[in-house]
């Protein structure tokens, strides 16, 4: 279960969507790799720096957020976000507890537990009351508390399949039917293993497995679907997807998912946290979910806990390939750093470089907004915040789950909470994810060359403001304003604006161009606004004034964030307004820059 409600990276002078493109053409493994940029080396090479320092056997540590490269005073408002949905968000408390993780680097700086892992005994549905544990027997929640997981199993299912891909075993443009001769009928036949792990199958999204009495009937239910559209056409998150590639992994490597999931990825990497079916011993120190009943559950199964929650996961024997992990956030934390590593953490590899690139690659660009990788979701505000970018992934999980990692600023966030804890009708949405992820992201610095303040927009949802110079002169055609700008917002819902107006009371856009602090061609915007993401790196923008020579105008950034979410905001620095002869307007200047109006826009330093 999942409560699924521009352009991408780029790689070696590849955006991440053309690369999708060209190893659809290409199609086999071994291809694959070879198109992928830095894929040259063996297993075992060395890729950069950071790959480098893992393979040395470096680990997580905890440190300082100054260690860490954060602001702390926006970490700690991160963990305050948090902390707030434990009370009613609106009605009820969104989660019983959480578990917050951030770091960046190999550091974590932050790391709490908050609420209680198990605090309801029994939830009434008729009258929506719950029943308490007393007191003294509720458990607080503890950082090392161990948490179903949910759909956040995809991503360890979806490793194991790449990994199958390195080793020839498994081909990402095969039909699925080559390796599951069951897996035919209906169309089903054309379906192959990128379409499960992009969810592009056309399969419905959930069948209830769980009423089957026996494994040959849930198989048969299995074999029995039919794809409700043509495979290929559409996005559909599905966790028949991933049921059908746990079948397919088992059938080729002869081992089972939870055995698989322990040999390739949890004991090389150290995470012992993690595992199908906890043992009891582990049911003390694990989260409680929900108080299953119908008719808001498929199964009869009260209080929830130590076992997993999904129905379907729990009716085949708790090791399935869309639900039944279960872990904790520091292990997370050791997944999160491998993949930004390249694949290796503390000199133990479990994948290659070119196939974690594979992994955070965009094959869904026929389907925008739907930005998928094999297994990671990409790009995701509804559920990152401000931490989405091109380059980010992740997932979500239905008990409450979630894990970001972004490449662009080497920084991980996991916020675990038992928020089907006592029902799963208490919440709604992923409010508190989207909180945490924008308080998360404002931590992450933005620093100017001069090491000083910048005009900072800010990241409100709904915000809006304005930046206006005082009124100026050209005296000539030649008249530019220069400064130097940074943004990132919502594709298609935030955007900064330059404008122009003679009076100081009608705007006009003002065309202008940007180039790359790191060098390149200047892009135009001749509309006189820019939005998106601008790779996290300075621009140089220049406004040609040519229609403005010998009359006053008035020049003004205006943002705007129109919709739900926000990205990172609007940075503007060093402006200043000049000709060939004349210095109009420099913002380094004390009296130019006391004439600023500011509206919405706060000086920042970071």
């Amino acid at each position: 279960m999942e409560e699924h409600t521009g352009d991408g990276k780029t790689t070696g002078g590849l955006s991440r969507r053309r690369l999708g493109g060209r190893l659809l053409a290409l199609g086999g493994v071994l291809l694959l790799h070879a198109a992928l940029p830095g894929a040259a080396g063996a297993a075992g090479a060395a890729g950069g720096p950071a790959e480098r320092r893992a393979l040395q056997g470096l680990r997580l540590r905890y440190g300082s957020p100054r260690q860490a490269g954060l602001v702390e005073r926006h970490l700690e408002a991160a963990a305050d976000e948090a902390r707030r949905f434990l009370g009613p968000s609106p009605e009820h408390p969104y989660y019983a507890g959480a578990v917050l993780l951030a770091g960046r680097g190999r550091t974590i700086a932050l790391h709490r537990a908050m609420g209680e892992a198990v605090r309801y005994a029994d939830y009434d549905g008729r009258t929506d009351r719950v029943r308490e544990f007393p007191a003294a027997q509720r458990i607080p929640m503890a950082e090392d508390t161990v948490f179903d997981l949910a759909s956040l199993t995809k991503l360890f299912t979806s490793l194991l399949a790449v990994q199958q891909m390195e080793r020839g075993r498994l081909e990402l443009e095969a039909p699925v039917d080559r390796y599951l001769p069951e897996f035919t009928g209906g169309g089903k036949e054309l379906i192959t293993v990128r379409q499960l792990l992009t969810h592009t199958s056309g399969l419905r999204s959930w069948a209830p497995f769980y009423q089957q009495s026996t494994r040959e009937g849930r198989l048969r239910m299995l074999w029995g679907v039919r794809p409700q559209d043509t495979p290929g056409t559409v996005y559909r998150y599905s966790d028949l997807n991933l049921i059908a590639l746990q079948l397919l992994l088992e059938r080729i490597t002869g081992h089972t998912l939870d055995l698989l999931l322990h040999d390739e990825i949890t004991a090389p990497l150290g995470m012992h946290r993690t595992r199908y079916n906890p043992p009891v011993s582990w049911r003390r120190v694990t989260a409680a979910t929900e108080v299953q009943r119908p008719p808001w559950s498929g199964l009869d199964r009260g209080l929830v806990w130590g076992e997993v929650h999904d129905e379907n996961a729990y009716a085949l024997g708790g090791v399935a390939g869309h639900a039944g992990v279960f872990g904790t956030a520091f292990d997370l934390a050791v997944l999160a750093r491998t993949l930004l590593d390249g694949g290796v953490y503390a000199g133990r590899r479990i994948l290659r470089p070119a196939s974690v690139e594979l992994l955070f690659t965009d094959f869904n660009t026929a389907f925008p907004g739907d930005d998928h990788g094999l297994g990671f979701e990409l790009y995701q505000h509804w559920y990152m915040g401000a931490m989405a970018t091109p380059h980010s992934a992740g997932h979500t999980g239905f008990t409450g789950t979630s894990l970001v990692l972004d490449p662009s600023t080497d920084s991980f966030l996991i916020l675990l909470g038992n928020s089907v804890h006592p029902v799963r009708t208490w919440r709604a949405g992923s409010a508190p994810r989207v909180a945490v992820g924008n308080r998360f992201a404002r931590a992450v610095p933005v620093r100017t060359k001069h090491g000083g303040a910048a005009w900072y927009s800010g990241m409100e949802t709904g915000g809006s403001g304005t930046l206006t110079l005082p009124p100026l002169t050209p005296a000539t055609a030649a008249a530019r304003l220069r400064c130097a700008v940074w943004w990132d917002t919502v594709p298609g819902e935030g955007a900064f604006h330059l404008e122009a107006s003679a009076d100081g009371q009608t705007w006009e856009p003002l065309a202008f161009s940007t180039q790359r602090s790191t060098g390149g061609a200047p892009e135009q915007w001749p509309r006189g606004s820019a939005g998106g993401w601008s790779g996290r790196i300075w621009h140089r923008l220049e406004a040609p004034l040519t229609a403005w020579a010998g009359r006053p105008v008035h020049l003004r950034f205006r943002h705007a964030a129109a919709g739900r979410y926000v990205g990172r905001g609007v940075y503007v620095d060093v402006v200043r307004v000049a000709e060939p002869a004349r210095l109009l307007f420099a913002e380094d200047r004390p009296a130019d820059a006391s004439r600023i109006r500011a509206t919405g826009w706060t000086r920042a330093t970071d």
